[in-house]
């Protein structure tokens, strides 16, 4: 069956993030933690479906505070698939983006993109660290050689501070579904949540040895929920632009 193929194409993809990439994300984690520590802030970006991770991470229950996503709708699904992807390959168009938040030397700056060779996530994550975040971005090294369509050729690995492969192999769907080779069921959504997610828990990890107010929503639908929540909404609503 095919989900069946899926489901162990995702165990082996998740597996080989484990073995392959944990020390980069206990990295990743830690430089949260001591972010977080330092009053900063950790920046998420992404485009089509990349952008869900900033969803993800956002004002959730079980997730951390101090998340800052960077919502462009120009590049969300819903605002047009195809102008969407015309807008990622743009070059110029990130400085117009990021000019909309506060960068500071302090903080993250998490930027997700599976192929990784699209000029406006690759400028983004340059315009981030021309503002001194500390840039992260989690992509796949599936297209290390694939031409890329920055003006020279970069490919996101080439600008970030750090990157974690993110196991999803070239064109990301895995399981296939003609003779002729059509595929689908892709991995790096799926992927990618259990990276960032893995990050935020290594950083809280930290944290939670380290301090009693641990800056973590706490689902409304709960008993004492949205109370547990007013403090934090009341320390990062200023600090975070979208809350």
């Amino acid at each position: 069956m095919f989900a069946e193929e899926y489901y162990k194409n995702v165990h082996e993809s998740l597996k080989n993030i484990k073995e392959q990439e944990m020390d980069k994300i206990i990295t990743a984690g830690e430089k949260m933690a001591s972010t977080i520590k330092n009053n900063g802030l950790l920046h998420v970006f992404g485009c089509g479906h990349s952008h869900m991770v900033s969803e993800e991470l956002f004002y959730r229950a079980g997730g951390l505070a101090p998340i800052n996503p960077i919502f462009d709708t120009s590049t969300m699904l819903h605002e047009g698939a195809r102008r969407s992807s015309e807008i990622e390959r743009m070059s110029g168009h990130a400085k117009l983006t990021i000019d909309n938040y506060k960068i500071n030397p302090d903080d993250i700056f998490l930027i997700i993109s599976n192929s990784g060779i699209n000029s406006y996530p690759i400028e983004m994550a340059q315009e981030a660290k021309n503002r001194g975040a500390y840039v992260i971005g989690i992509t796949s090294e599936a297209y290390k050689n694939v031409t890329s369509r920055h003006p020279k050729n970069l490919h996101l690995m080439d600008v970030c501070d750090m990157y974690i492969d993110n196991h999803a192999g070239y064109g990301d769907a895995s399981v296939k579904v003609t003779e002729e080779g059509v595929k689908a069921g892709p991995l790096s959504s799926i992927n990618v949540f259990f990276i960032a997610n893995s990050i935020i828990l290594v950083a809280s990890e930290i944290l939670s040895k380290e301090s009693e107010n641990l800056p973590i929503f706490t689902s409304g639908n709960v008993p004492q929920g949205d109370i547990q929540n007013q403090k934090l909404l009341k320390n990062y609503k200023y600090k975070v632009k979208h809350l």
